[in-house]
């Protein structure tokens, strides 16, 4: 059974810095792409940052030039730097992935969230 665990998340001062990884385990051939997402109380979950198998990375334009993804493929783990955080990032922040599990055979896991609150 794949799972996808998140560490890194807490409290932190507008201005600050914080950085969440993702570790990925279990029985599986490859992770596709992966992804960083975010849920803010009361809001539906949106999309952070995604970094593809060739590191081809994406971001929502309100974390551009702030927040950084990036993964180390040999221990299967995504990690999302966020530098200059802001109160409007506070948010549960959830890793994502695509992983393959054999031939022709994918499938899209979730972590189990870490908290980011970011005071003013």
């Amino acid at each position: 059974q794949v799972q996808l665990v998140e560490s890194g998340g807490g409290l932190v001062q507008a201005g600050g810095s914080l950085r969440l990884s993702c570790a990925a385990s279990g029985s599986f051939v490859s992770i596709n792409d992966m992804a960083w997402y975010r849920q803010a109380p009361g809001k539906q979950r949106v999309l952070v940052a995604t970094i593809t198998s060739g590191d081809s990375t994406n971001y929502v334009d309100s974390v551009k030039g702030r927040f950084t993804i990036s993964r180390d493929s040999a221990k299967n783990m995504v990690n999302l730097q966020m530098n200059n955080l802001k109160p409007d990032d506070t948010a549960v922040y959830y890793c994502n992935a695509n992983i393959a599990l054999g031939l022709f055979v994918t499938q899209t896991y979730w972590g189990q969230g870490t908290q980011v609150t970011v005071s003013s």
